[in-house]
């Protein structure tokens, strides 16, 4: 099936993009290719005059998640974009759903991580180099929370782990003990299974060579994403980065 995506903005030297959920960043043997050599085929095929057609990853986001993701277009700029990583320079924020009650609706949350079963991480007590994560959360309907998620640190599976953490894993998130199944959120007869897995990579803010940019995207796929209690929470929070956000 061939994966589609959005361009939010085409610049010189990078382009941001929204990918869709259920979506390997990287290639998937048999499975055909990943979502990075999708991009980098449809751009190429698209401006066939271009001197170059090289695209260079400067970040990710796991196979569940949707949202915006940056790639520069020469190496120059992706060694620019590393270097804003390392110093922490570009602001990210997630959304996230959860059906289970945390054991704090706002904070920071912060750890080593190691591996755990199932090409699972879990959270340790230790801090020698601890994904560090500050999040919000707010009530939409039914016992479910919008959280609303800030890291300071790209650890793997950081969210998903954080949220798993405090006693609300991700609806859709198998791997974590997420909600799978319809009829456990609905008391619904019927069972069907969850149509996604509830994390989206919201918003992005960064200086690149002396120009501030600034990106919101609001989910546009998943029921629960789409729904009317959500929406009219995300117009109430506002804009992320000018938000009293936790202590680090």
């Amino acid at each position: 099936m061939k994966t589609t995506f959005e361009i939010i903005d085409d610049q010189p030297d990078f382009i941001i993009v929204n990918k869709p959920e259920n979506t390997n960043f990287h290639d998937e043997g048999d499975m055909g290719a990943g979502f990075f050599n999708t991009v980098k085929d449809q751009l190429a095929q698209s401006n066939s005059k271009a001197k170059t057609n090289e695209l260079y990853p400067v970040h990710r986001l796991d196979k569940m998640t949707s949202g915006l993701l940056i790639f520069a277009k020469n190496s120059e700029t992706a060694t620019a974009f590393q270097q804003l990583f390392e110093q922490h320079s570009i602001q990210k924020y997630y959304l996230a759903i959860s059906d289970k009650k945390p054991k704090k609706k706002q904070g920071l949350i912060k750890g080593d991580m190691a591996k755990s079963r199932r090409s699972a991480w879990k959270l340790l007590r230790t801090q020698a180099n601890p994904a560090i994560s500050q999040f919000m959360s707010y009530s939409i309907e039914n016992g479910k929370r919008l959280y609303l998620v800030k890291p300071h640190s790209g650890k793997t599976h950081q969210i998903r782990v954080a949220l798993s953490s405090i006693g609300s894993p991700i609806i859709g998130d198998a791997l974590y003990g997420g909600t799978m199944n319809e009829n456990l959120l609905h008391d619904d007869a019927s069972i069907k299974s969850i149509d996604r897995g509830y994390l989206h990579a919201y918003a992005l803010q960064f200086t690149l060579n002396g120009v501030a940019y600034q990106y919101i995207q609001a989910p546009d796929s998943g029921t629960l994403f789409l729904s009317k209690p959500l929406i009219q929470q995300l117009t109430s929070i506002g804009v992320p980065w000018d938000l009293s956000w936790p202590k680090v």
